[in-house]
């Protein structure tokens, strides 16, 4: 005999965290999505430039900050976990893995910045270093936010504030963090790889 399912036995599942970030995360993701959509058509009117400029990325360096994400966000979804299961001590652990993964991300950026600025490239020097620049710069900002969110986390956790019955908070990092990856996922491939 099969279970008849109804719209009163399916239970919704919440967003996790604060209702505000969500807000605050589709705003954003609309910023970047323009910035996308943006740079897409004036790559296609400048293919032969944009191809050209964009042989000279540090292409292993974007790979790096994009494995350094994803394991952050990896470890910042195994704190949320951890932090559900009443394992504080995992969860502050777990939070420092993911700050240390944003820093790796951190320090990669800014040496690919040092080689870009230190070579006379700047945002006016054609369109496609003016989109380089703007887009990464703008979510080298986002991470060094999230890694400031991911700082107070930790001593939230260590603080005694978070627990299973109390993670609210972590999960509102954790989604914010997750955008940041998301945003990089798809700013790699598009500015680095796809030609």
């Amino acid at each position: 005999m099969s279970e008849v399912v109804t719209k009163n036995t399916i239970e919704k599942e919440p967003l996790p965290g604060d209702l505000a970030i969500w807000f605050f995360i589709m705003a954003e993701l609309l910023v970047f999505g323009v910035f996308f959509i943006v740079y897409v058509f004036v790559r296609s009117n400048n293919i032969e430039l944009f191809n050209t400029y964009q042989l000279e990325l540090h292409r292993i360096a974007g790979v790096i900050n994009t494995l350094a994400l994803i394991t952050s966000s990896y470890f910042v979804a195994m704190a949320v976990h951890a932090i559900k299961n009443d394992d504080t001590k995992r969860t502050g652990y777990l939070l420092l893995l993911a700050i240390a993964m944003g820093a790796v991300f951190v320090v990669v950026k800014m040496w690919e910045y040092s080689h870009v600025f230190g070579a006379g490239i700047h945002l006016s020097t054609n369109t496609f270093y003016t989109f380089y620049i703007s887009l990464t710069f703008f979510h080298f900002m986002h991470v060094m936010m999230g890694m400031v969110i991911l700082g107070a986390l930790y001593w939230f956790v260590r603080q005694g504030k978070y627990s299973a019955k109390e993670h609210f908070g972590m999960e509102t990092g954790a989604s914010y963090w997750h955008m940041v990856d998301l945003v990089w996922i798809v700013l790699f491939p598009l500015v680095y790889v796809i030609r």
